[in-house]
């Protein structure tokens, strides 16, 4: 072989093994948060513009994929006096890693921007107050508190 072509083979070759640890970087730790990222397609439905405050009890904690590709994430199906709604938190090994546990028959406070999912209502939480302790999970403009969670 010539040096041209040991220099593509290496060259290929350093490519293919650099992706798992791209992909890996951009998991919890980093800013992609398994397709949860503030970027990301799912993240675009979140609308200022629709944020509102809702009250009620929890009926159900279940997991959730958004769009295929994603880490599955954490929803609550919440009875207001209303409806009952779907309310996405977000990701798993986010949710799951805070101090407040949220359960059924749980009564919350939800702030958040409702949109439409698979054609029904939904809301995209930007916090969750639960007694005195509150969740915060987005900023007033969608952004996650998880895209730089543990940087520090």
């Amino acid at each position: 072989m010539n040096k041209k072509t040991v220099l593509l083979a290496v060259t290929v070759l350093l490519g293919i093994l650099a992706v798992p640890e791209a992909y890996s970087q951009r998991g919890p730790r980093g800013g992609g948060g398994g397709g949860w990222g503030a970027g990301s397609q799912y993240n675009r439905l979140y609308n200022p513009k629709t944020v509102e405050t809702v009250n009620g009890e929890v009926i159900a904690v279940k997991h959730i994929t958004p769009v295929n590709g994603m880490s599955y994430g954490v929803r609550l199906e919440l009875k207001t006096e209303k409806e009952t709604i779907s309310v996405h938190l977000g990701p798993g090994w986010f949710i799951e890693n805070q101090d407040m546990t949220i359960k059924p028959k749980d009564k919350v406070e939800i702030k958040g921007s409702r949109i439409k999912f698979d054609g029904k209502p939904a809301i995209i939480a930007i916090e969750v107050k639960k007694g005195d302790s509150v969740l915060k999970l987005r900023d007033e403009y969608g952004v996650p508190v998880w895209a730089g969670w543990r940087r520090r």
